[in-house]
């Protein structure tokens, strides 16, 4: 590990270096918005020109030209106060500006003539119901609405939005979207998920896109997250927090558990301290996060995994199944002395020691596998204003993770001799000795080097362009096999660290892509459009046999097939997006793009090098599925049209129409050899397509009580549901031709729902409301061969969860507490599309309950109980001060 490290910095330190002198003066995502408007006078209507605008508490600010009109570019999101000064006329200020990443602002302010020296005319902004001027669909969740729900961490609030299926967005495959933090990925290139979990505690602001997108994103065909980090300011504050839980529930019912109290089986401790340091407008942030989990079903130490089947030795300690433990935390510097440079640097942790809860260890919890992961994003960016309309980025970036699976760290630990392979007890599911002897290590270290370039080079034209670079040293597989031989009639247990074809070890990959976009936003009169287009190129930097009829070179007298470089891939995505406004309250939009993404890595290369076929045989095909880093980026075209309408000054409505054809996903063909084997790879054969409509309703505060609805009907088909479908149907002898059918996550019907009663400072109520209907299984008329109907043709059971947290505002002097109640899954639900059984679609019962038995004696089958949470939260007050 820590030769990694150490590798990892020096790497890391060559690429900046590398990096500054070949884009040096060349050109992030949108991180920052966009203030503009016009200034005249009150009575007359004429411009007046040369008044000052003011972003309060900033250096940011702007004149208004001939026309009457300014921009204010490059601010960051939050709330703010906006002051209009003009020599002879009444200060006009607007409080409660809200400014969201990517998006205008439109102030438009009407002076009147000062009659009373100082004079000042204060207006408050309220956020609008529907924001007519976005050309696609966006949600931008704020800190202050994050504070305000159930929700702990970053998942939780990508969950929340319309057309969001756990994780999957509008019908699309797992891995589908671009995570970023401040406008760079953080996604781990391996499985094209994010690397990170972020608390909400340093969250500024989330900005998720369901629909299409912008030409700056890449390497997303379904959705991109954009998370803004806190920063530190000129005044020192602080915060903290502490809460912990347990699951409530009554014994019995159908999880057949007797409830135990187990106090404090979750905890949190959170702090964050920011404020000046003593350098010159240098500001910093520090937060850190420590989280213990145990989940609800709990088992003894009744064996150890030496015992004997007969003779357990365990203490009989009660041991949570499932746990976590995580250590999280930020560390932020910025710096403005430069005048019109921004420089931060930024590094994101998470170490994290988890196990699944596997029910079949419920006797023998020291045998399972222990799951840990390292991950950290750091990174510097340098924001330069070059004029009042022009700036550029640039940001150097590393993202490192590890992940491991194993017993025990040691390939040579002795234990695994003493222990042995799991031992079940017969006729149950109950594994009473031995341990797992699965092994895994998964790493990714990526450098990213950004530049962006962006420009108003008129009123009507905003220009944004930007490169990036991203390389990356990838390292997965088998940490070690463990196995049993016969060696002159005694079973050894040998262990193989990399001895392919049979037992294969760590395999290594550094593919490198560079990517370029150009866009244009045109904002005339009430006229939106962005229009642009990217350009990205991919090269795996490995080989394949040119023959892949002799993949091994081991098929005697075949031609011989001599390795092959990979090429490089390349697309052309563009972009358009058309916002209309009908009135000044309601809106038409459309939008259309071509999105091109790389398969997840891990698929590509995973047993790329075909080694395990050195030993091919005729009329064989039992080689697993093979990888192939020659693989196209996978396609999807998109359409959105969307009306907007605010129905009152209180009640917003928003429909949108969506439909995706999907392209060139990764499947898999068959191949044969020249000896008559056959055997499977990855390659662009798969296919689908969505489509649906959302609906959603937003409620503005009126009084205490402020709500939001939205509703998804979509259907999602195709012919896999992940790549490796079609290989495990043709091993089982199934149907594996291609055809049309719902995919695992078509969840036809979702709907969710919040509502909050609050009165600022003294106290809320809000409530989480999801409902789901089933998503779709296949199922069986008996269990033996043949016996499933139809891939997918079947339903499950709809779902209903509500989560809730109330909280409570109490001031003791100069300190601000919050103490606060959390419940999840309030009426403790059993059932929200788990699994069910093939032969009846139910969780409850199996037409072959002697076969099942052991499944229908496990409570993770449904869903988890009630967890309540009891918490308080402490900063300055204010008000107070």
């Amino acid at each position: 590990m820590t030769h990694v490290l150490q590798l990892s910095r020096t790497r890391f330190c060559s690429s900046v270096l590398l990096l500054t002198i070949l884009l040096n003066g060349i050109l992030t995502a949108g991180i920052t918005g966009k203030i503009s408007g016009r200034v005249t006078d009150a009575k007359s209507g004429d411009p007046l020109v040369g008044a000052n605008i003011i972003v309060t508490g900033t250096p940011l600010g702007a004149v208004v030209d001939l026309d009457g009109y300014y921009t204010i570019l490059n601010v960051p999101p939050g709330t703010y106060e906006v002051q209009f000064r003009f020599i002879g006329y009444r200060t006009h200020v607007i409080k409660n500006v809200l400014v969201t990443s990517d998006n205008t602002t439109k102030l438009e302010a009407k002076l009147q003539e000062e009659v009373i020296t100082g004079e000042t005319v204060v207006i408050t902004a309220e956020k609008p119901v529907v924001q007519v001027n976005l050309t696609s669909t966006v949600a931008t969740v704020s800190d202050q609405e994050i504070k305000a729900l159930p929700v702990q961490e970053l998942q939780d609030i990508v969950n929340l939005q319309a057309g969001v299926v756990d994780g999957h967005f509008r019908g699309g495959r797992d891995g589908e979207v671009q995570y970023q933090v401040n406008g760079v990925s953080i996604n781990n290139a391996y499985d094209n998920k994010s690397s990170l979990k972020i608390d909400r505690s340093i969250i500024q602001e989330v900005q998720v896109i369901t629909g299409t997108f912008d030409a700056e994103y890449g390497q997303a065909m379904s959705g991109v997250v954009n998370t803004v980090l806190k920063s530190g300011g000129d005044r020192f504050e602080w915060s903290a927090e502490v809460y912990g839980g347990d699951f409530l529930y009554a014994s019995g019912g159908k999880r057949g558990l007797t409830y135990k109290a187990h106090p404090f089986s979750t905890q949190s401790y959170q702090a964050t301290v920011s404020g000046p340091t003593q350098l010159p407008e240098t500001f910093f942030l520090v937060n850190g996060r420590y989280y213990a989990f145990d989940d609800y079903l709990y088992g003894t130490r009744t064996y150890r995994p030496t015992d004997s089947l007969y003779k357990p030795t365990g203490s009989g300690e009660e041991v949570a199944i499932g746990y976590t433990r995580d250590w999280s935390g930020l560390v932020k510097l910025t710096n403005r002395s430069i005048p019109g440079v921004e420089l931060s640097y930024q590094a994101l942790f998470n170490v994290s020691e988890r196990s699944g809860t596997d029910y079949s260890w419920r006797l023998n919890p020291d045998g399972r596998k222990i799951q840990q992961t390292s991950s950290y994003v750091q990174g510097v960016d340098m924001t330069h204003l070059l004029s009042a309309s022009t700036y550029y980025t640039v940001s150097f970036h590393q993202n490192f993770f590890e992940y491991t699976d194993w017993v025990y760290e040691d390939f040579y630990d002795p234990r695994y001799e003493t222990a042995g392979s799991p031992t079940g007890i017969p006729n149950t599911d109950i594994i009473a000795r031995g341990v797992d002897f699965g092994r895994f290590r998964q790493t990714t270290d990526s450098y990213i080097s950004k530049v962006t370039f962006m420009s108003q080079v008129s009123r009507e034209h905003q220009v944004k362009a930007g490169v990036e670079l991203q390389m990356s040293d990838l390292q997965f597989g088998t940490a070690g096999t463990l196995v049993y031989l016969q060696e002159s009639g005694v079973t050894v247990l040998k262990r193989y660290v990399d001895l392919p074809p049979d037992y294969p070890g760590i395999q290594f990959y550094d593919p490198i892509s560079i990517s370029a976009y150009l866009q244009d936003m045109v904002e005339w009169n009430d006229l939106t459009i962005r229009a642009g287009v990217r350009y990205e190129n991919f090269d795996a930097r490995a080989t394949l046999p040119s023959d892949l009829a002799n993949p091994a070179n081991a098929i005697s007298g075949a031609p011989a097939s001599p390795p092959r470089s990979t090429t490089n891939k390349y697309s052309l995505a563009p972009r358009l997006g058309v916002s209309y406004p009908i009135t000044t309250t309601s809106g038409l939009f459309f939008s259309y793009g071509h999105f091109y993404q790389l398969p997840p890595l891990r698929d590509m290369f995973s047993n790329s090098n075909y080694a395990r076929l050195a030993r091919i045989q005729a009329s064989t095909s039992d080689y697993g599925v093979l990888g192939n880093p020659d693989v196209k980026p996978e396609r999807t075209v998109q359409y959105e049209f969307g009306y907007k309408n605010a129905l009152s000054e209180v009640l917003g409505l928003s429909v949108n129409l969506f439909y995706k054809d999907i392209r060139d996903l990764l499947g898999v063909e068959f191949i044969s050899t020249y000896n008559d084997a056959q055997y499977t790879r990855m390659t662009n054969v798969d296919f689908g397509n969505v489509a649906g409509f959302t609906v959603s309703l937003t409620q503005r505060r009126m009084g205490l009580v402020s709500t939001s609805l939205d509703y998804t009907w979509q259907t999602a088909q195709g012919n896999s549901s992940d790549p490796s479908e079609t290989a495990r149907l043709a091993e089982a002898k199934m149907d594996a031709r291609p055809r049309q059918v719902p995919l695992n996550w078509d969840q036809r019907h979702t709907l969710n729902a919040t509502l909050q009663i609050s009165e600022p400072g003294e106290y809320s109520v809000s409530a989480i409301m999801k409902y789901g209907s089933g998503l779709p299984y296949t199922p069986s008329i008996g269990s033996g061969f043949g016996s499933q109907i139809e891939t997918n043709s079947g339903r499950r059971p709809s779902g209903f969860l509500v989560d809730l947290r109330a909280e409570k505002g109490i001031s003791v002097g100069f300190i601000s507490m919050n103490a606060f109640l959390r419940v999840f899954n309030l009426f403790n639900t059993t059932y929200f599309n788990g699994g069910v059984f093939s032969t009846t679609g139910s969780p409850d019962y199996s037409l072959t309950s002697v076969t099942d038995r052991n499944a229908l004696a496990n409570p993770t089958r449904y869903f988890a109980p009630r967890r309540i949470e009891l918490g308080i939260s402490f900063s300055p007050d204010l008000s107070a001060q």
